[in-house]
């Protein structure tokens, strides 16, 4: 997966209709999810799309896999897991992941209903990063 940093570059060079061109290959880039683990409880709340975002790893190195049925949202998924992936649960749990994703201004780029589900996206990941660190 692209770094946060690596992304934001190419993105800064693209004109509308190709940023959403990269939101949709960020998002068919993601690691595969099983849909054993797209569940109720993976669910994230208060996506337009369906959004499922399954957390593992440890406190060394956490790893996301995530999914959504919609796939400009599955670029927006893609960009906040490529923010956190493969890092220390402490580092995610206190990291700003919103500040991470200014440089997209995604809220300006896209219609609200395909941004809403992001704060919350955001809440679980940090909680399962928090809740890791803790031990």
């Amino acid at each position: 997966m692209r770094s946060i940093s690596d992304i934001a570059e190419e993105y800064d060079f693209l004109d509308a209709d190709e940023r959403y061109r990269l939101l949709i290959e960020l998002g068919r880039e993601l690691e595969a999810m099983p849909d054993a683990l797209k569940t109720d409880a993976t669910l994230v709340r208060g996506c337009s799309a369906q959004v499922w975002v399954y957390p593992t790893g440890d406190t060394e190195k956490l790893h996301f896999m995530a999914d959504s049925n919609a796939a400009i949202t599955k670029g927006i998924v893609a960009l906040v897991i490529s923010a956190v992936q493969d890092r220390p649960a402490s580092e995610v749990a206190a990291m700003d992941v919103t500040a991470a994703l200014e440089p997209f201004d995604l809220k300006n780029q896209l219609s609200s209903n395909r941004t809403q589900g992001v704060p919350n996206m955001i809440a679980l990941v940090k909680e399962h990063a928090a809740r890791i660190a803790a031990g």
